[in-house]
Formats: structure tokens, C-alpha cells, sequence
């Protein structure tokens, strides 16, 4: 079976790969611009799996490039999109870019799902859906609230585009999988979030300050109303959310029926940044350096999962604790600055 990847070199559309070669016998092929990534995904792939990934270096926003992939690949069984621009903070500075970059190439994915005949789609969506929300934990009947940034809003647009799309084509199916805050890297320590392309995630922002590549970092805010000050956040393995694409693809397979759902991924615990501050430096003996700062736009102040309809739907629950997350980010971490 041949599935499609959308930003297959990015930081969790490559953990999906990796975790699709090692657990399954599908054939993957990828489409990414590298407009937030880099080709060196493949090569890093390659040397953890020995396999090779056919890689489209195609702007999704341009229909008739992203027709040629499909006319090429007649028999994908699923799409798993992940391409978009993500960073919080950036789309508050350049909401046009997000608009037009996010909203416009899931429209071409679904626009080629339709044409091509591809009755699968898992969508790439976000806990940001939800705003700041005060119902904790969040359920996916929380609802919409009123995201703090342009990236939220084009996730909530983006769930609404999907979930008419398939009530107006009955062969189609999708689930959207809102996720909570994705961290650490492969257990080979060989893959991770790259150091150029990290913008605003906080993890990466800790190891290369204890490596020694940042001097100091700022946390954003120390006086919400949370249990130490800072911002609460469900911090779930990259690995994991990976999987819970891989279990949701086959649940669609499976049940073919024409519906589009949302689920929830995450641990269910809520973890504050002094906390993961902490959990980082006991995991690895390393002594960060940092200091309290202003709020950073576009942030809520606490937000963690209900995970239950994963449980229930996908049969799914995270596998790596909060140590395990901190001591891959390290592992990565020390792998690159061995390069």
C-alpha cells in the first residue's frame, strides 16, 4: 500500500515516515518544499532504516505541480498532511503568509483527494483549535474557542474545509488529529527537530543552551495563574504522535465510512516550563541557564489533553514518559554537535 506524506522532511512528518518504514510494510512517498525543512531529513532516514524515500520537491500551493505527483502515483491508498508554516509567534508577525500558505495547499491536497480518486486523509491539526480554553482537561466537544494567533485560526479553517469537504464526497473519509506540544526525537538519537528551522520551540531552545550554543534562554512569562507562573503544557513524544497517525490511517482503512473526526493527542498531564526545565536537567545532569521574561504573544496560559477518544477510536496511548522525551532531545542534541 502507497501513502502520501505532506512535509515528509519536517520534524513530525519525518518521525511518521520513520515510524511507518519500522512498523508497517507501506510504501511512503513524500512532498516538501523545504521551506521549512531541509533534504538532509532523507539522508538521515536512509541511515536509521536503510531505505530510501522518493521525495517531491513541490510548492503545495501550485495545483497543477502538486496534479503531476498524483498523476505519477496512481494507487496512493492515504494522505497524511502535515505541510504548513507552524510557528506561533512568526504567524502573529505574517498572518497573510499563514493564511495563504496553510489554507491554500490543504485546499490542492483535497482538490487532488477528489480528482484522484484518494478516499484517506489524516490532517495535521493542533490543541491551538481550542484557544484558551478554560475547560481542563480539553475534550474534543470543548469546541472551538478563539485561537491566540493566525496559526490556530488557519487550523480551525482547515478542520472546517475538511470536515465539508467529505460530507460532499461520501467514497471520502478523514480524521484530524489535534495535538498537544511535540517533543524529543528519535530513540537513535540520528533525527530531530533541526537547529535552523526551530524558531520558537522551547525543548530544542533548552538542549542548546546546555550544549552550550545559546548563552542563556527567556521563559515567557512567570505570572499566570498556574501552579508556578509560567505557562502549562501537554508535552507528548514526537514518536508517539507519529504513531497515532500510522493507527488512525488504518482505522480509516478499515471502517470505510464516509466520516471526518477529531481526536485529541496527548499524555493527559499537564506540565508547566519550570517543570520540563527541571525534568530536563534531572534527566541529563545538565544546569540550565535562563531567565523569567514578558509574555510572548499568541501563548495561552495552560492547556492538556482528554485522550480518551484516542484510546477508545485508535487504540492508542503515548508509550514515552517525560524522561524518556528529555533524554532523546539530549541524545540529538549531542548528535549534531558531534557533525
Amino acid at each position: 500500500m502507497k501513502i502520501l506524506i505532506t512535509g515528509g522532511a519536517g520534524y513530525i512528518g519525518s518521525h511518521t515516515i520513520l515510524e511507518t518504514l519500522e512498523n508497517t510494510d507501506w510504501e511512503v512517498i513524500s512532498m516538501d518544499n523545504f521551506s521549512n525543512s531541509d533534504d538532509s531529513t532523507f539522508s538521515r532516514i536512509r541511515n536509521i532504516t536503510g531505505k530510501e524515500i522518493k521525495n517531491y520537491e513541490v510548492d503545495l500551493k501550485d495545483l497543477k505541480s502538486t496534479e503531476k505527483v498524483f498523476e505519477e502515483n496512481p494507487d496512493i491508498a492515504g494522505i497524511i498532511h502535515f505541510a504548513a508554516f507552524k510557528a506561533v509567534g512568526e504567524s502573529v508577525k505574517k498572518p497573510l503568509e499563514f493564511y495563504d500558505n496553510n489554507l491554500n495547499s490543504l485546499k490542492n491536497i483535497l482538490l487532488c483527494q477528489e480528482k484522484y480518486g484518494v478516499k484517506n486523509l489524516i490532517f495535521s491539526s493542533s490543541c491551538s483549535v481550542y484557544g484558551n480554553s478554560d475547560e481542563l482537561p480539553i475534550t474534543e466537544e470543548t469546541g472551538f474557542g478563539t485561537p491566540e494567533s493566525p496559526y490556530g485560526y488557519t487550523k480551525q479553517i482547515g478542520e472546517m474545509m475538511i470536515r465539508d469537504f467529505i460530507k460532499a464526497n461520501p467514497s471520502c473519509s478523514a480524521i484530524c488529529l489535534r495535538y498537544f506540544n511535540p517533543v524529543g526525537a528519535h530513540e537513535s538519537g540520528l533525527n530531530g527537530e533541526l537547529p535552523s528551522k526551530i524558531q520558537d520551540n522551547f525543548v530544542p531552545i533548552i538542549t542548546q543552551t546546555a550544549i552550550g550554543d545559546r548563552e542563556e534562554f527567556t521563559v515567557f512569562g512567570g505570572d499566570y495563574n498556574t501552579k508556578d507562573g509560567t505557562c502549562v503544557r501537554d508535552y507528548i513524544h514526537v514518536s508517539d504522535i507519529a504513531n497515532a497517525h500510522i493507527l488512525g490511517l488504518k482505522q480509516l482503512i478499515k471502517s470505510q465510512k464516509n466520516n471526518s473526526e477529531v481526536i485529541n493527542i496527548g499524555t493527559g498531564v499537564g506540565t508547566s516550563v519550570l517543570e520540563i526545565i527541571h525534568a530536563f536537567e534531572d534527566a541529563t545532569g545538565e544546569k540550565l541557564n535562563y531567565k523569567i521574561g514578558e509574555r510572548r504573544a499568541g501563548d495561552v496560559s495552560e492547556m492538556y489533553a482528554n485522550n480518551s477518544k484516542a484510546k477508545s477510536i485508535l487504540d492508542w496511548e503515548p508509550k514515552r514518559n517525560l524522561e524518556k522525551m528529555m533524554a532523546s532531545a539530549w541524545k540529538w542534541q549531542k548528535h549534531l554537535k558531534e557533525k
